[in-house]
Formats: structure tokens, sequence, C-alpha cells
């Protein structure tokens, strides 16, 4: 039964990919599997935002978004540990066999090269870096692009997800939604601060960054402190048009099978 369960989350996973980003060969995997009408909607690792960096923004306002997350003082980081809470190594969500790092690689950087005949591995790229407006011209192993996680992890785990099943910490770890290339030092500079505490330098990403964390904090319950969500409302005062993501709130006591790990590298 249990092989069944996971069988049929990961066409769901396959078709709703399929569906964002029109690519029939994730949807040719999925068997005859039709997403119910309670399927998890995923951010496609194909579908970027305007600007060609980090994940597409299309739905409701931001500001309202953000007024319907629940304000709460940060907890203990007690029991936190990236590996053990998160999953160790990176997945591959959308099972298109590359992980989620080749993926958001792929989205976010322009004039690729790869290493593969399958155009998985990036081997070089361009990024127009949003958290510094720098340009960097990246190759492999240089160390000089990361990719960042938007609501860090420790952040997470913090504002809610110490609450999460484990399978939706995975997830959260390997989502689009939550991915996007920077330069290194800039992602490092980071940590886990919230959006109190730390904002990209680039001041016109800015309303785009805090859209995408709203975003991320509502389709996993994660909360916002006062101060963060005063930081927020004030970069999005600058853009009361920003657009959040459409998603679909996870169900914390719903069982989501874990994403599949990759064999690329």
């Amino acid at each position: 039964m249990k092989h069944k369960s996971i069988t049929k989350t990961l066409a769901l996973l396959a078709v709703t990919v399929a569906a964002l980003s029109g690519c029939a060969e994730y949807a040719s995997h999925a068997g005859n599997v039709s997403p119910s009408a309670s399927a998890t909607t995923t951010t496609s690792s194909t579908d970027r935002s305007s600007n060609g960096v980090g994940p597409s923004l299309d739905g409701p306002l931001a500001s309202g978004v953000l007024a319907k997350l629940t304000v709460k003082g940060k907890a203990a980081a007690t029991g936190y540990d990236r590996n053990d809470k998160f999953g160790n190594g990176w997945k591959d969500p959308d099972g298109n066999k590359c992980d989620a790092r080749q993926d958001i690689l792929s989205r976010d950087m322009t004039r690729l090269s790869y290493k593969d005949a399958k155009k998985c591995t990036v081997a070089s790229g361009r990024l127009a870096d949003q958290y510094t407006g720098k340009t960097i011209n990246w190759k492999v192993n240089s160390g000089s692009v990361d990719i960042d996680h938007a609501v860090a992890l420790k952040n997470a785990w913090i504002s809610g997800a110490q609450k999460l099943p484990q399978d939706q910490r995975v997830l959260l770890a390997n989502d689009p939604l939550n991915l996007m290339a920077s330069e290194a030092s800039a992602n490092r500079s980071k940590g886990y601060k919230n959006a109190a505490e730390w904002l990209p330098p680039h001041k016109s990403f800015r309303c785009q960054y805090v859209a995408t964390q709203i975003s991320v904090k509502r389709r996993y319950s994660l909360s916002v402190t006062q101060a963060e969500k005063d930081a927020m409302s004030k970069v999005l005062r600058t853009c009361p048009k920003q657009k959040a993501a459409k998603v679909t709130v996870l169900n914390s006591e719903a069982k989501t099978e874990p994403v599949r790990a990759t064999t690329s590298k």
C-alpha cells in the first residue's frame, strides 16, 4: 500500500508540474492518474519571474497574503539540524532526473552550457544576480554562486517548520518557490535572518524578495514576527501592486510522500 501511495503522489506532482510548465514529458511519466481537487500545487522549476531570476509571482497581491500570516515570536532553535530535519542533499521534486540545484541554475541563469547531453548538469552560465545587481559569469566549482533558500531553513524551523511532517520539510528545502540563485557572499551574509534583519542590497529587488518569502511562509503555514511583518509591509508600500505566488496551503497533518532523490551529479 505504501508503494502505491508513493507512486500516486509522485504522479500527481508530475502532472501538476506539467500543467504549470507546459512540458508534456513530465506528464508522460504519470500513468493514468489524474490530480484530484486536493492535489498539492507545486511551483515548476521552469516557471521564472519576469526579471528571469527566482520563481514566478503571478498570484494575489503580496500585501493581502502577508495579512493572512500568523504573527508570532521566534521559537527556540532547539533540535535544528539541516540534514536531519530537512533532508541530506538535493532532491528531485519534479521528477525530471535533475536535482533541485541544477534546475534552479538552469532557471535563473543565461548563456548556459552543460556537462551532459540531456542538459541537466550545468557547467557554466551567466547570472544577473538580483541580490547585489551584479552580473556573474559562473563556472562549476568557482564558488561564486549559491542556491539560496528565500526563507532560510533555520528561519523556517523557528517559524513553525519544527511542527511540520518530515516529508514537508524536505519538500520545503527543495521547493523551487523557495530557491533562488544568488551571489555566494550575499547569501552567506544573510544567513538565516528574516526580512527585519536582512534585505538584499539591490533595493529594486526587495519587493520580489519579500513577496517570495511571504509566498513560502503562506504555503507552509510559517509565522512572521511583528518586526518581520512590519519590514515586509514597509517594502511592499513601495510596490503596492506586487504579487505573491499562487500557492496551495499545505495541511501540516497530512502526509506528503518525500520528494525523490536523484542520481544526477
